[in-house]
């Protein structure tokens, strides 16, 4: 511990140093991942709503600083209330908070303060996205960082929950979230965010057992752990279907394709015997799974910037 603390010492004396730290506090990946849908919803309403991306940029700019504010504020209020499960996990040895390079005094109003000027940056877009914002942010801090994840292995599901919140915002900002696409999106959020997260699991199981956390391959095993990820990933093949007469055939065929390709990966994990190698295999085509959709969906509706 005390030669991560100089590691980190040395690190924050510098412009990249406190540049690294800042990364680790924010959980680089997780914030893109939460802020794309939000991007990509409002994209999709501006095209779905015959609006012009030029003649908005003022609220795209608030939307997307808004959106990643909160985010930013809810997950370093997560890093503050878990410095000390994070002490005992390889893969978060690094963070500030666990360091010693940000004091969790800092952290925690740093949080707080984030969190409260994101949330009133979403106030001046609409109310129905700073409900959505609001109730994202108190999803992941109070209901999965507080209360559930040292206690539960629902905490998964609860987390994902508040992903799901992300295309709402996004689309919220420019017309009632009330439209097939946020609400086939949410859908989205939801589901891929527990075999995404379950791979995490598997790939940091020693992590999470010397914890403490109660994952669900911890407590019930692999083998549990590896049916429940088919079932969701099965569960995603409704979504290219919902969005079909909206979206198109080349969209339909591309999520599709993906989504099958997914349920063999993760199908491939009940007879491995390298289920290490196999959760980072699952874990790096979430990621590309969720980007592929998204791009995708930006690209076809490209024409809106004029």
């Amino acid at each position: 511990m005390k030669n991560g603390q100089k590691i980190s010492g040395q690190r924050t004396k510098t412009i990249s140093g406190f540049l690294i730290n800042i990364k680790y506090l924010l959980k680089g990946k997780v914030l893109v991942a939460n802020v794309l849908p939000v991007f990509t919803a409002y994209w999709l309403a501006l095209y779905f709503s015959g609006e012009s991306f030029t003649e908005h940029i003022t609220l795209f700019l608030l939307t997307i600083m808004g959106s990643t504010i909160v985010i930013s504020g809810a997950l370093m209020l997560n890093n503050w209330y878990e410095a000390d499960l994070d002490l005992k996990m390889d893969r978060t040895r690094n963070r500030p908070t666990v360091t010693g390079a940000f004091s969790l005094k800092s952290v925690l109003w740093a949080g707080s303060i984030t969190s409260a000027i994101g949330m009133g940056m979403m106030l001046l877009t609409t109310f129905e996205a700073f409900i959505y914002s609001f109730l994202g942010w108190f999803f992941y801090v109070v209901l999965y960082t507080f209360w559930s994840k040292r206690k539960y292995t629902i905490n998964t599901i609860i987390g994902s929950i508040s992903g799901a919140f992300t295309p709402l915002i996004g689309w919220a900002v420019i017309a009632p979230a009330t439209h097939i696409i946020p609400i086939a999106l949410a859908y989205l959020l939801f589901i891929w965010q527990v075999p995404h997260t379950l791979a995490i699991a598997i790939k940091r199981l020693e992590d999470y057992t010397r914890a403490g956390v109660p994952m669900l391959p911890v407590v019930s095993g692999t083998k549990t752990t590896i049916r429940q990820m088919l079932i969701y990933t099965v569960a995603l093949l409704p979504f290219p279907f919902l969005l079909l007469n909206s979206m198109g055939g080349i969209f339909f065929t591309v999520v599709l394709f993906m989504t099958i390709v997914w349920i063999i990966l993760v199908a491939a994990g009940l007879r491995t015997t390298r289920l290490g190698n196999w959760a980072q295999v699952n874990l790096r085509f979430s990621i590309i799974y969720l980007v592929t959709i998204s791009l995708t969906m930006i690209m076809l509706t490209a024409p809106i910037v004029y």
